[in-house]
């Protein structure tokens, strides 16, 4: 099953659980026999729900054992962004920590498996890789060929190209990912309600880091849609 399936089949059945827990919520008001017997079938339609969520995610490589298992709950449909960028993000997500070893060196063993994301990569600084990498895991890689960059101006130069460029003073959304000119690239993971952006970036304090900027985007120069 493609990625896009994948995640459209996770949105249905995300509805799916709403409506059933929201059923179940409208019939306890009903006569306690009638409560009941609709509790345990909201209950039972529910884990089958739940048991199908579970095995989409499994489906789209997700690691429902670990910390990507509320990945879908960090970014549900509803929090708006593409399925592309959901899923990037989901992966993003679950790499919160990885540090360069040692540090300052610009490489790890995990950070050489984001390089391996960008044609002709070699060692250096990582923020790029790293988003080329997420992208590449949730099934929509940067670049015209898929090749991914090394450099951030690349990255903004290609959505620039391609249509998926917004400009500084937009409002991001789950996924996009957030660009400080040729410095930094780092992706969003929430924007809340007065405004800041929370973000996960590679290379941040030599490591992938969670950061939080206000609704400037810390002076960022745009953002790039993924999809």
């Amino acid at each position: 099953m493609s990625i896009e399936a994948t995640l459209q089949r996770i949105t249905q059945l995300q509805s799916m659980l709403a409506l059933s827990q929201g059923g179940s919520g409208a019939t306890a008001t009903a006569t306690p026999a009638v409560a009941s017997s609709s509790a345990a079938m909201g209950a039972t339609d529910t884990a089958s729900s739940q048991r199908s969520f579970t095995s989409a995610l499994q489906a789209a490589g997700l690691d429902v054992t670990g910390a990507s298992a509320t990945a879908g709950a960090a970014a549900p449909a509803g929090a708006g962004g593409t399925n592309a960028g959901r899923a990037a993000l989901a992966f993003a997500e679950r790499e919160v920590g990885q540090a360069e070893q040692p540090p300052g060196s610009n490489d790890s063993a995990r950070i050489a498996t984001y390089r391996n994301a960008t044609a002709g990569s070699g060692v250096g600084p990582w923020c790029a890789y790293f988003v080329s990498w997420a992208a590449r895991q949730a099934g929509a890689p940067l670049g015209e060929q898929g090749q991914g960059f090394g450099a951030v101006a690349d990255v903004a130069a290609w959505a620039q190209r391609t249509g998926r460029s917004l400009p500084a003073g937009s409002k991001p959304q789950p996924g996009d990912l957030i660009v400080w000119g040729s410095r930094h690239v780092g992706i969003v993971e929430s924007v809340d309600a007065g405004g800041s952006i929370h973000t996960i970036e590679g290379n941040s304090s030599d490591r992938v880091s969670r950061r939080t900027y206000g609704p400037d985007g810390g002076g960022a120069t745009s953002y790039v849609r993924l999809g």
